[in-house]
């Protein structure tokens, strides 16, 4: 950046930065996650100059913010910043890179809630489901829980989108529902996909949809403000009533990945249904599953091997 200098502090070098190269060039609520970090520079480091970033000094300002932080929200913190630190490296404001050999700490993680149901669980969701012939939240929650989409993915979803002729849904744009409304793009490239769909699915949806209009969203009406914690109490209140564990809409998306993998499915075809950017995505957030499987599939060599004679 031109005009920066050495002697700048760094909480108003990277508000610049960020100012330069984020805003425009990602969406909101990832560039909301940099104004946050900037706030927290100010809040840890409000008087450490640019070229007083040492190794040392970077290093303490990871340990403070880890004290109330869990570890990869600390990592995540530290991506944030490291993007901005190399530019000031690349400008010769930083002799040296800061962030080599960081130690990324975080406080214990706190228990984390149930994050996807099994089969019979979600089995017994959805018989409870309240389905009427009019659209409802119930109607959501099922779209979600059979085709893995994410909520503003599903908030955006036109009866246009529907292929039933060849049983598939095209998920081509979301819906702002954290801001003023209205279709927004996809998060990312990979996420402009087409979702196959079951025939019991083909059968609801022809029927629910016919007489809306092609264009609008189902779920949305007159550009109304929704809420994600409208749909997720409707959820709650029906995993109560099942008595199933509760988990959250998102955790329908984890629900409907979880058990592909079960059922055999490869991990790029999990992702491309997802929306993923890559299969890494996918192995991160379900490792879980996947060493379980890992399990499963040596148990089957074993036994596999000790046939042969």
């Amino acid at each position: 950046m031109e005009d920066a200098k050495k002697s700048d502090l760094f909480c108003d070098y990277y508000s610049q930065w960020i100012h330069i190269y984020k805003e425009g060039a990602i969406r909101k609520v990832t560039l909301d996650k940099y104004y946050m970090t900037h706030v927290w520079i100010e809040k840890l480091i409000p008087d450490v100059r640019v070229c007083d970033l040492t190794r040392i000094v970077y290093q303490e300002l990871i340990n403070n913010y880890a004290l109330v932080h869990e570890r990869q929200t600390t990592m995540d913190f530290h991506h944030q910043l490291k993007g901005a630190i190399l530019d000031a490296v690349d400008e010769g404001l930083i002799e040296k890179d800061p962030t080599r050999k960081v130690i990324i700490k975080g406080k214990t993680p706190t228990e984390k809630k149930t994050k996807y149901l099994n089969q019979f669980e979600l089995h017994t969701l959805l018989i409870n489901l309240n389905l009427d012939k009019e659209v409802n939240w119930d109607w959501l929650i099922l779209l979600i829980a059979k085709t893995g989409v994410r909520f503003s993915e599903a908030l955006a979803i036109t009866p246009k989108d529907f292929d039933f002729a060849h049983q598939s849904l095209a998920i081509n744009k979301t819906w702002d529902y954290k801001g003023d409304g209205g279709f927004m793009p996809t998060k990312n490239k990979s996420s402009v996909r087409k979702i196959q769909i079951d025939w019991q699915m083909v059968i609801q949806f022809s029927e629910l949809v016919k007489g809306l209009p092609e264009d609008e969203p189902i779920f949305v009406k007159n550009n109304s403000k929704v809420y994600n914690s409208t749909v997720n109490n409707i959820l709650e209140r029906h995993c109560r009533d099942a008595n199933i564990p509760v988990i959250s809409v998102h955790g329908l998306r984890h629900t409907h990945a979880s058990l592909l993998l079960f059922a055999g499915v490869s991990i790029a075809s999990v992702a491309r249904r997802l929306g993923h950017s890559s299969m890494t995505t996918t192995q991160k957030t379900y490792l879980h599953i996947i060493h379980e499987l890992e399990n499963q599939d040596v148990d089957l060599v074993m036994r596999s091997l000790s046939n042969l004679s």
